[in-house]
Protein backbone atom coordinates (compact mmCIF):
# COMPACT_ATOMS: atom_id res chain seq x y z
CA UNK A 1 0.00 0.00 0.00
CA UNK A 2 1.21 3.22 -0.74
CA UNK A 3 1.87 6.43 1.45
CA UNK A 4 -0.75 8.00 0.30
CA UNK A 5 -3.32 5.69 -0.25
CA UNK A 6 -2.23 4.71 3.77
CA UNK A 7 -3.06 8.21 5.00
CA UNK A 8 -6.54 8.30 2.94
CA UNK A 9 -7.38 5.09 4.71
CA UNK A 10 -6.38 6.50 7.78
CA UNK A 11 -8.38 9.72 7.64
CA UNK A 12 -11.06 7.87 6.15
CA UNK A 13 -14.59 9.48 6.81
CA UNK A 14 -13.35 12.21 8.91
CA UNK A 15 -11.26 14.13 6.31
CA UNK A 16 -14.53 16.96 5.51
CA UNK A 17 -14.87 17.63 1.94
CA UNK A 18 -13.08 21.71 1.76
CA UNK A 19 -15.18 23.84 -0.28
CA UNK A 20 -13.36 27.49 -1.41
CA UNK A 21 -14.23 30.28 0.09
CA UNK A 22 -15.93 32.06 -3.11
CA UNK A 23 -18.36 29.03 -3.19
CA UNK A 24 -19.36 28.80 0.41
CA UNK A 25 -22.30 31.03 1.21
CA UNK A 26 -22.32 32.63 -2.61
CA UNK A 27 -25.55 34.66 -3.27
CA UNK A 28 -26.61 35.26 -6.53
CA UNK A 29 -25.10 38.24 -8.29
CA UNK A 30 -28.56 39.75 -8.47
CA UNK A 31 -29.53 39.07 -4.92
CA UNK A 32 -27.80 41.65 -3.37
CA UNK A 33 -28.78 44.56 -5.94
CA UNK A 34 -32.87 43.36 -5.48
CA UNK A 35 -32.44 43.87 -1.42
CA UNK A 36 -30.97 46.75 -2.25
CA UNK A 37 -33.77 48.42 -4.17
CA UNK A 38 -36.35 46.55 -1.80
CA UNK A 39 -34.59 48.49 1.29
CA UNK A 40 -34.45 51.98 -0.68
CA UNK A 41 -37.78 51.94 -1.53
CA UNK A 42 -38.87 50.74 2.41
CA UNK A 43 -36.77 53.62 3.71
CA UNK A 44 -38.02 55.85 1.07
CA UNK A 45 -41.96 55.31 2.06
CA UNK A 46 -40.96 55.82 6.08
CA UNK A 47 -39.44 59.13 5.35
CA UNK A 48 -42.34 60.52 3.28
CA UNK A 49 -44.74 59.38 5.42
CA UNK A 50 -42.97 60.88 8.35
CA UNK A 51 -40.30 63.35 8.06
CA UNK A 52 -41.89 64.79 4.46
CA UNK A 53 -45.51 63.98 5.28
CA UNK A 54 -46.73 67.87 5.00
CA UNK A 55 -48.89 68.78 1.99
CA UNK A 56 -45.83 70.27 -0.61
CA UNK A 57 -42.53 69.18 0.90
CA UNK A 58 -41.80 67.46 -2.37
CA UNK A 59 -41.10 63.78 -1.59
CA UNK A 60 -44.90 61.64 -2.46
CA UNK A 61 -44.92 57.81 -1.32
CA UNK A 62 -43.54 55.20 -3.37
CA UNK A 63 -47.23 54.18 -3.78
CA UNK A 64 -48.48 57.41 -4.81
CA UNK A 65 -45.95 57.63 -7.58
CA UNK A 66 -46.08 53.83 -8.98
CA UNK A 67 -49.99 54.68 -9.16
CA UNK A 68 -49.80 58.16 -10.80
CA UNK A 69 -47.44 56.74 -13.29
CA UNK A 70 -50.03 53.95 -13.87
CA UNK A 71 -52.71 56.46 -14.71
CA UNK A 72 -50.44 58.26 -16.69
CA UNK A 73 -49.55 55.70 -18.69
CA UNK A 74 -52.89 54.30 -19.52
CA UNK A 75 -54.10 57.92 -20.54
CA UNK A 76 -51.73 57.25 -23.24
CA UNK A 77 -49.32 60.76 -21.82
CA UNK A 78 -45.78 58.84 -22.10
CA UNK A 79 -46.25 56.83 -25.54
CA UNK A 80 -45.18 60.04 -27.96
CA UNK A 81 -42.69 61.46 -25.29
CA UNK A 82 -40.91 58.66 -24.99
CA UNK A 83 -40.58 58.43 -28.48
CA UNK A 84 -39.45 61.69 -29.25
CA UNK A 85 -36.77 61.66 -26.65
CA UNK A 86 -35.09 58.30 -27.55
CA UNK A 87 -35.18 60.01 -31.47
CA UNK A 88 -33.25 62.50 -29.93
CA UNK A 89 -31.09 60.43 -28.08
CA UNK A 90 -30.62 58.19 -30.75
CA UNK A 91 -29.43 60.57 -33.23
CA UNK A 92 -27.14 62.43 -30.97
CA UNK A 93 -25.94 59.26 -29.69
CA UNK A 94 -24.93 57.39 -33.22
CA UNK A 95 -23.62 60.88 -34.66
CA UNK A 96 -21.30 61.68 -32.05
CA UNK A 97 -19.79 57.91 -31.78
CA UNK A 98 -19.48 57.67 -35.24
CA UNK A 99 -17.90 60.95 -35.23
CA UNK A 100 -15.78 60.34 -32.18
CA UNK A 101 -14.54 56.85 -33.56
CA UNK A 102 -13.07 57.97 -37.05
CA UNK A 103 -11.43 60.90 -34.81
CA UNK A 104 -10.15 58.71 -32.45
CA UNK A 105 -8.14 56.56 -35.35
CA UNK A 106 -7.33 59.70 -37.02
CA UNK A 107 -5.55 60.54 -33.36
CA UNK A 108 -3.69 56.89 -33.56
CA UNK A 109 -3.00 56.98 -37.31
CA UNK A 110 -2.18 61.02 -37.85
CA UNK A 111 -0.01 62.39 -34.37
CA UNK A 112 -0.40 65.65 -36.57
CA UNK A 113 -4.48 65.46 -36.31
CA UNK A 114 -3.96 64.74 -32.43
CA UNK A 115 -2.16 67.65 -32.06
CA UNK A 116 -4.76 70.32 -33.60
CA UNK A 117 -8.12 68.45 -32.59
CA UNK A 118 -7.23 67.40 -29.08
CA UNK A 119 -7.62 70.38 -27.24
CA UNK A 120 -10.71 71.28 -29.42
CA UNK A 121 -12.22 67.75 -28.15
CA UNK A 122 -11.49 68.54 -24.80
CA UNK A 123 -13.10 72.29 -25.07
CA UNK A 124 -16.59 70.59 -26.45
CA UNK A 125 -16.66 68.54 -23.39
CA UNK A 126 -15.66 71.13 -20.60
CA UNK A 127 -18.45 73.49 -22.09
CA UNK A 128 -21.57 74.13 -19.96
CA UNK A 129 -24.56 72.72 -21.52
CA UNK A 130 -26.62 74.80 -19.67
CA UNK A 131 -25.01 78.02 -21.66
CA UNK A 132 -24.34 76.22 -24.99
CA UNK A 133 -27.89 75.17 -25.24
CA UNK A 134 -29.51 78.74 -25.64
CA UNK A 135 -26.80 78.95 -28.43
CA UNK A 136 -27.79 75.73 -30.45
CA UNK A 137 -31.33 77.14 -30.06
CA UNK A 138 -30.87 79.71 -32.18
CA UNK A 139 -28.41 78.16 -34.20
CA UNK A 140 -30.82 74.65 -34.92
CA UNK A 141 -33.88 74.49 -35.53
CA UNK A 142 -36.45 71.60 -34.70
CA UNK A 143 -35.09 68.88 -32.64
CA UNK A 144 -31.76 68.91 -33.79
CA UNK A 145 -30.58 70.98 -30.69
CA UNK A 146 -31.51 68.76 -27.93
CA UNK A 147 -29.67 65.48 -30.36
CA UNK A 148 -26.58 68.08 -30.49
CA UNK A 149 -26.42 68.27 -26.78
CA UNK A 150 -26.99 64.31 -26.63
CA UNK A 151 -24.01 64.16 -29.01
CA UNK A 152 -21.57 66.87 -26.98
CA UNK A 153 -22.13 64.57 -24.01
CA UNK A 154 -21.38 61.47 -25.85
CA UNK A 155 -18.32 62.66 -27.88
CA UNK A 156 -15.69 62.97 -25.63
CA UNK A 157 -16.06 59.85 -23.39
CA UNK A 158 -16.25 57.53 -26.76
CA UNK A 159 -13.22 59.47 -28.02
CA UNK A 160 -11.22 58.64 -25.03
CA UNK A 161 -11.90 55.03 -24.47
CA UNK A 162 -11.42 54.26 -28.13
CA UNK A 163 -7.91 55.98 -28.56
CA UNK A 164 -7.11 54.01 -25.16
CA UNK A 165 -7.89 51.07 -26.88
CA UNK A 166 -6.46 51.49 -29.84
CA UNK A 167 -3.46 52.26 -27.81
CA UNK A 168 -3.31 49.20 -25.91
CA UNK A 169 -2.59 46.80 -28.17
CA UNK A 170 -0.27 44.29 -27.84
CA UNK A 171 3.39 45.73 -28.53
CA UNK A 172 4.92 42.21 -29.42
CA UNK A 173 2.07 41.81 -31.99
CA UNK A 174 2.86 44.92 -33.68
CA UNK A 175 6.85 44.33 -33.32
CA UNK A 176 6.01 41.83 -35.34
CA UNK A 177 3.66 43.27 -37.99
CA UNK A 178 6.63 46.09 -37.95
CA UNK A 179 9.66 43.45 -38.65
CA UNK A 180 7.40 41.55 -41.46
CA UNK A 181 7.31 45.28 -43.19
CA UNK A 182 3.45 45.87 -42.79
CA UNK A 183 2.50 49.67 -42.37
CA UNK A 184 0.74 51.12 -39.32
CA UNK A 185 -2.73 50.79 -41.73
CA UNK A 186 -1.62 46.57 -41.42
CA UNK A 187 -1.51 47.17 -37.68
CA UNK A 188 -4.79 48.95 -37.25
CA UNK A 189 -6.64 46.29 -39.06
CA UNK A 190 -4.83 43.37 -37.74
CA UNK A 191 -4.11 44.16 -33.84
CA UNK A 192 -5.17 47.68 -32.64
CA UNK A 193 -9.20 47.37 -34.01
CA UNK A 194 -9.20 43.80 -31.85
CA UNK A 195 -7.69 45.02 -28.59
CA UNK A 196 -9.75 48.25 -28.55
CA UNK A 197 -13.21 46.74 -28.58
CA UNK A 198 -13.61 46.01 -25.34
CA UNK A 199 -12.87 49.86 -23.94
CA UNK A 200 -14.92 50.91 -26.87
CA UNK A 201 -17.86 48.90 -25.79
CA UNK A 202 -17.31 50.11 -21.97
CA UNK A 203 -16.90 53.91 -23.06
CA UNK A 204 -20.25 53.27 -25.25
CA UNK A 205 -21.97 52.15 -22.13
CA UNK A 206 -21.28 55.37 -19.99
CA UNK A 207 -22.64 57.35 -23.53
CA UNK A 208 -25.83 55.53 -23.82
CA UNK A 209 -27.43 56.97 -20.39
CA UNK A 210 -25.21 60.39 -21.40
CA UNK A 211 -27.26 60.80 -24.49
CA UNK A 212 -30.76 60.29 -22.65
CA UNK A 213 -29.37 63.04 -19.92
CA UNK A 214 -28.54 65.33 -23.27
CA UNK A 215 -31.90 64.96 -24.57
CA UNK A 216 -33.96 65.81 -22.00
CA UNK A 217 -31.73 69.16 -21.09
CA UNK A 218 -31.90 69.94 -24.61
CA UNK A 219 -35.77 69.67 -24.31
CA UNK A 220 -35.96 72.14 -20.92
CA UNK A 221 -33.37 74.44 -22.73
CA UNK A 222 -35.07 74.08 -26.29
CA UNK A 223 -38.80 74.84 -28.15
CA UNK A 224 -38.96 71.23 -28.05
CA UNK A 225 -43.07 69.97 -28.01
CA UNK A 226 -42.51 67.13 -26.29
CA UNK A 227 -40.94 64.80 -25.12
CA UNK A 228 -40.03 63.67 -21.67
CA UNK A 229 -38.22 67.03 -20.35
CA UNK A 230 -40.95 68.86 -21.90
CA UNK A 231 -43.47 66.46 -19.59
CA UNK A 232 -41.80 66.83 -16.85
CA UNK A 233 -41.74 70.60 -17.17
CA UNK A 234 -45.43 70.82 -17.00
CA UNK A 235 -45.54 68.32 -14.25
CA UNK A 236 -43.64 70.77 -12.62
CA UNK A 237 -45.60 73.63 -13.29
CA UNK A 238 -48.87 72.15 -12.14
CA UNK A 239 -47.37 70.87 -8.74
CA UNK A 240 -48.28 67.37 -9.81
CA UNK A 241 -45.32 65.87 -7.74
CA UNK A 242 -46.05 62.33 -7.93
CA UNK A 243 -46.06 62.95 -11.80
CA UNK A 244 -42.53 64.17 -11.73
CA UNK A 245 -41.10 62.03 -9.94
CA UNK A 246 -42.36 59.12 -12.28
CA UNK A 247 -41.07 60.93 -14.80
CA UNK A 248 -37.64 60.97 -13.13
CA UNK A 249 -37.36 57.38 -12.24
CA UNK A 250 -38.45 56.76 -16.03
CA UNK A 251 -35.69 58.31 -16.88
CA UNK A 252 -33.61 56.31 -14.75
CA UNK A 253 -34.66 53.26 -16.00
CA UNK A 254 -34.76 53.60 -19.58
CA UNK A 255 -30.56 54.69 -19.24
CA UNK A 256 -29.77 51.79 -16.97
CA UNK A 257 -31.64 49.69 -19.29
CA UNK A 258 -29.77 51.28 -22.11
CA UNK A 259 -26.51 50.86 -20.12
CA UNK A 260 -26.99 47.21 -19.86
CA UNK A 261 -27.54 46.17 -23.45
CA UNK A 262 -24.54 47.71 -24.13
CA UNK A 263 -22.92 45.47 -21.41
CA UNK A 264 -24.48 42.70 -23.28
CA UNK A 265 -23.35 43.55 -26.58
CA UNK A 266 -20.03 44.41 -25.49
CA UNK A 267 -19.69 40.57 -23.99
CA UNK A 268 -20.74 39.34 -27.01
CA UNK A 269 -18.83 41.15 -29.13
CA UNK A 270 -15.77 40.70 -27.10
CA UNK A 271 -15.79 36.73 -24.98
CA UNK A 272 -12.44 37.27 -24.39
CA UNK A 273 -12.43 40.54 -22.45
CA UNK A 274 -11.43 40.03 -18.71
CA UNK A 275 -14.15 40.89 -15.87
CA UNK A 276 -14.29 40.89 -12.96
CA UNK A 277 -15.81 37.30 -11.23
CA UNK A 278 -16.16 38.32 -7.87
CA UNK A 279 -19.83 40.03 -8.78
Amino acid sequence: MTVAAEVTEALGSQAPLSTPPAERGALPPWLGGTIGAVLIVAVWEVLALTVFHKVGSGVPTPTSVVTQFWQDWGAGLYGKNIGETMKEAATGYVVANVLAIVVALAFVQLRVVEKALLRIAIASYCLPIIAIGPILKIVLHGDAPQSALAGLLVFFPTLVGVVVGLRSADRSSLDMIRAVGGSSWTQLWKVRLRAAIPSTFAALQIAAPSAILGAIVGEYLGDASKGLGIMMIFAQQSLAISRTWGIALLCTFIAGGLYAVTAVLGRLAAPWAPRDRSR
